[in-house]
């Protein structure tokens, strides 16, 4: 993987684990906690294990050790008091450092072992929402600063992807309880963002009703086969990135014209980032668009 980064500027340090740049330089210097090499212009760089020790230190300090004591610790006993809180605790703010740490190191069974952790006394619902969106927000902002790389996100959202497809999965085994609507989830073409697609798809099958998943890039053309099948299709989509804000009334247009004309008025709903540039008065009564995936199951 080329595009791992393998030094953090004290910024990166301070964006990943919470603890102030002022801190770690304190840390590193009345400790002796890291190393940080030095560039040709004397800026400090900081190596992939001493982010490891800083994320697995932040976790011991926030849990109340004091960094005197952390200090005295040797190296490789720092890991194993960590994965002891993680295994004991199912505090959200742990987790997500663990997560992030599994993150950074590559690491599934430091994931899984998190994740696990958190079932014993969560349901799959809370862990989502309490853990893995306030996670996902933060990916995007050390995205954006360039603090973790596309490989890094990546791996962590394939994994949480993999829980939330298990989870729906047990779901789909139970016949559908609810008959008066078939939802229809997918994503326009050039969008690829799932994950909240994915869950939606799955709260959706926790309230008894039949989903037919059609996943990324569908074009509206292809939508109209699940006409020939079903009444009362009630199509979902997510618009992150596409379509953009001068595509949007064209896009419904188009959606109106294939998909929803004649007798079979189907209904889009729609969440997402997009859906800030749409007024609501300008929309057909067919489409409805969503601030938030809870006030979108509340309605249906």
């Amino acid at each position: 993987m080329n595009n791992v980064k393998k030094s953090f500027s004290i910024r990166d340090m301070e964006n990943l684990s919470g603890i102030k740049a002022h801190t770690i330089r304190i840390w590193e210097k009345r400790y002796n906690l890291f190393t940080p090499e030095r560039t040709s212009t004397n800026i400090r760089t900081y190596s992939l294990a001493s982010l490891q020790k800083l994320l697995n230190v932040t976790l011991l300090y926030n849990n109340g050790y004091k960094i005197s004591k952390i200090a005295k610790l040797e190296d490789t006993k720092i890991p194993i008091l960590v994965r002891e809180i993680v295994s004991q605790s199912s505090e959200k703010d742990h987790a997500i450092n663990a997560f992030k740490l599994a993150m950074v190191n590559f690491d599934q069974t430091l994931f899984l072992n998190t994740y696990n952790s958190l079932l014993s006394d969560r349901s799959f619902r809370d862990i989502f929402n309490e853990v893995f969106i306030p996670l996902l927000n933060e990916l995007g902002l050390l995205w954006q600063t360039d603090t973790i790389s596309p490989s890094h996100e990546h791996f962590i959202s394939h994994l949480i992807k993999q829980k939330i497809h298990i989870n729906t999965e047990k779901l789909q085994l139970l016949e559908p309880t609810k008959k008066d609507k078939v939802f229809a989830l997918f994503l326009p073409e050039n969008e690829i963002h799932e994950i909240g697609l994915l869950y939606l798809n799955y709260e959706i099958n926790l309230l008894g009703y039949k989903s037919i998943y059609l996943g990324q890039t569908m074009p509206l053309e292809n939508l109209v086969d699940l006409l020939k099948y079903y009444d009362n299709v009630h199509f979902v989509s997510y618009f992150t990135v596409s379509p953009t804000k001068d595509e949007l009334s064209s896009y419904f247009d188009k959606f109106s014209t294939i998909v929803s004309n004649g007798e079979n008025r189907a209904k889009l709903w729609v969440l997402g980032h997009q859906i800030k540039h749409i007024s609501e008065e300008d929309l057909p009564a067919h489409i409805q668009t969503f601030n938030s995936i809870e006030q979108l199951i509340n309605f249906a």
